[in-house]
């Protein structure tokens, strides 16, 4: 299906201006970018996040995802949060 522009800008906007987001169009999807650094994903309009020990300490109970087919596991960032 891939994700909208729309989609992934509105993400961008939940970001704090001093964490310096970007996105990266790539293969029809986006990666989201902080200090050059990829951190995270928006494919089919859902947002992942790179599975790390300190995300998953904060986020609690995670949901891992695959955000595109032979893709490692994710944290998929569902609405509710």
């Amino acid at each position: 299906m891939g994700s909208t522009l729309e989609f992934a800008d509105y993400v961008i906007e939940q970001f704090d201006e001093s964490c310096g987001v970007s996105r990266k169009h790539m293969f029809g999807e986006f990666g989201l970018f902080s200090a050059g650094k990829m951190f995270g994903m928006v494919c089919d309009d859902q947002l992942f996040f790179k599975p790390t020990e300190g995300g998953r300490a904060y986020i609690g109970q995670v949901v891992e995802a695959a955000p595109y087919p032979v893709a490692r596991l994710s944290f998929l960032i569902e609405d509710h949060l």
